[in-house]
This record gives structure tokens, C-alpha cells and sequence, in this order.
């Protein structure tokens, strides 16, 4: 009878033993993919916040050269080229903005991104040289502001 309760207990431990191991394997394996997600999200955000910041650098460019050749001339291959390049520069900036406004875990992002736009039409609509730098400040400060919101996010 002793070797009997004996077995039972045996095997009851074995069995207590696999499951208890079992759980806590789940468990980190749970954990792990938690963070391998939580990485890969922090790893896209970063790409994508750092995409719209450069394409909107270099749509600013894009439009003030447009800016600076409209004043020079009125008409000509050199305006379609300017006028051309800012578009495609547009275009890609309104790409980037979409990609990151996908990947956006805070609404501040999205916002901050749709607002640095409208300095871009008011630069290249502007008037007179004083008023294109007051553009500019403007997104930059934008720019800045949507560095900032993305940096805490990433963080």
C-alpha cells in the first residue's frame, strides 16, 4: 500500500511539476513577443517620424526655390522645373505625412503633421522676402514641435 501512495504522489509531482513549467514558459514566451512587437512599433514610428521631418526639410527647400525663381521670372523652362520639383517634393512630403500619421500612437503627432503644411502654402503664396522668413520660422518651429512629440513617443 506504502509503494502505491507513493507512485501516486510521484506522478502527481511530475505532473504539477510540467504544468507549473508550462505556464511560465508561455509566460516569457508571451512577454518576449510583447516586446519584440512593442520594438518593431518603436522601430517603424522612428522611420517614419524621421522620414516626414526630412521630406518636409526638403519640400521647404523645394518651395522657397520656387519662390525665388517666381521673382525672378515669369515664365520658362526653369519656373516648370521649379514648379515640377515642388510638386514631386509635395507629394512625397503628403507620403511621408500618411505614413506617419499610420504608425501614430498620439494624436498630437497627426495633428503637429497636418499643421506643418500650411506654412508650406503660405511660403510659396508669400508677398515679399520678410514674409517668406516668417514662413519659414513657422515651420520650422513646427518641425521642431513634431520632433519633440516624437521623440517622448519613441522614448
Amino acid at each position: 500500500m506504502a509503494g502505491w501512495v507513493g507512485s501516486v504522489i510521484a506522478v502527481a509531482g511530475t505532473l504539477l511539476g510540467a504544468t507549473l513549467a508550462y505556464l511560465f514558459q508561455r509566460a516569457n514566451a508571451l512577454r518576449s513577443e510583447v516586446f519584440t512587437r512593442d520594438e518593431r512599433l518603436r522601430q517603424e514610428r522612428m522611420a517614419a517620424y524621421s522620414g516626414f521631418a526630412g521630406a518636409m526639410a526638403s519640400l521647404r527647400q523645394g518651395v522657397v526655390s520656387l519662390w525665388l525663381v517666381k521673382q525672378r521670372m515669369k515664365d520658362g523652362p526653369e519656373l516648370l522645373a521649379a514648379y515640377t520639383e515642388a510638386d514631386r517634393l509635395g507629394a512625397l512630403a503628403n507620403h511621408a505625412r500618411l505614413r506617419a500619421q499610420l504608425v501614430a500612437g498620439d494624436a498630437r503627432i497627426v495633428a503637429v503633421a497636418g499643421a506643418a503644411f500650411h506654412p508650406i502654402d503660405a511660403i510659396s503664396q508669400a508677398p515679399d522676402r520678410e514674409k517668406l522668413v516668417s514662413h519659414e520660422k513657422k515651420l520650422l518651429e513646427l518641425l521642431d514641435e513634431f520632433i519633440s512629440v516624437a521623440r517622448d513617443e519613441i522614448q
